[in-house]
């Protein structure tokens, strides 16, 4: 990814065409339909009836879901995909996926968790995309988190998150990117490493102890992949309890991380959390450790 290379792509407008794809795990029929629903309120919402398989931890055969996804990354009329859920499931898809057509006619992506290594494709061919819940969760969401999430699908995002904790001062800029940590983790040394030089780069996860999470920082650290990297800002860490030796996920956060000589802080509420923030990955953002802030900077659909 070239850092000084702006980021394209356009937010929704009412009346946009969606896809939505499943190239995760499955997820509750019930709960995906109410989402669907709110969605085709304000938006033409296409999906196709083969996302409803199984196939153990998975939402169909890897055949399924890499055709449904292709299918909706080459299609013209759409201008978004939405995932149903993540779970686990996109990395298997990688090596077959071909993402050129985002380069003549770039579409924006939304989805969080497994949906971080479609992110990290984004990313590579520097085109926005929505760190945010997916159409399961919006079935489950009130009025008011529909109404926030509709905004973020239009380019309305919270102007900032204050009430950070600093694990290290200072104050960067750059366009924020990131997701999964254990995801991202995944994709060092492969072809799908999008790099992340002039990042200010985001992190969640759920369900890594605090000594995983050390393992997958260090080999961040031992394989230069913080490289070029402006700041970390850090989101909800959850399901990760201390061991017996009381060493807490946070604990490990911070000193890994402090050793980048960036600034890093932690608090922004986006992750497996119940009101999951939606993020602008490829949107300029200020980072301000020594205030506890994290500034979402204004762009107009190009």
């Amino acid at each position: 990814m070239e850092s000084h290379s702006e980021f394209r792509g356009r937010y929704l407008e009412a009346g946009a065409r969606i896809g939505l794809v499943a190239p995760s795990s499955p997820f509750d029929r019930e709960d995906f339909e109410r989402g669907a629903a709110k969605l085709a309120r304000h938006y033409a919402v296409d999906w196709e009836p083969g996302m409803l398989e199984r196939a153990g931890y998975l939402a169909g055969s890897d055949a399924r879901r890499l055709s449904e996804l292709q299918r909706a990354i080459d299609d013209p009329k759409l201008d978004a995909i939405i995932a149903a859920r993540g779970g686990y499931g996109v990395t298997r898809l990688l090596s077959r996926l071909d993402l050129s057509a985002l380069v003549a006619r770039p579409k924006l992506l939304v989805g969080f968790s497994d949906i971080t290594a479609l992110h990290a494709g984004w990313a590579r061919r520097r085109v926005l995309s929505i760190h945010g819940g997916m159409v399961a969760a919006l079935g489950r969401s009130d009025e008011l988190g529909y109404e926030r999430y509709r905004a973020a699908l239009e380019g309305r995002f919270a102007d900032r998150f204050t009430d950070l904790i600093a694990y290290a001062p200072g104050r960067a800029e750059g366009v924020l990117l990131g997701g999964n940590l254990t995801v991202l983790t995944a994709l060092i040394g492969t072809p799908h490493w999008p790099g992340f030089s002039g990042a200010v780069l985001f992190f969640e996860d759920i369900g890594e102890r605090p000594y995983r999470v050390d393992r997958m920082l260090t080999t961040w650290l031992d394989a230069g992949a913080f490289e070029g990297v402006r700041g970390v800002v850090l989101g909800a860490f959850v399901q990760g309890d201390p061991g017996s030796d009381g060493v807490a996920v946070a604990d490990v956060l911070a000193e890994r991380l402090a050793e980048l000589g960036v600034p890093v802080a932690s608090g922004v509420p986006a992750g497996h959390v119940e009101d999951n923030a939606e993020l602008p990955f490829g949107q300029p953002v200020v980072l301000d450790a020594n205030r506890g802030e994290l500034l979402i900077m204004p762009r107009r659909n190009a």
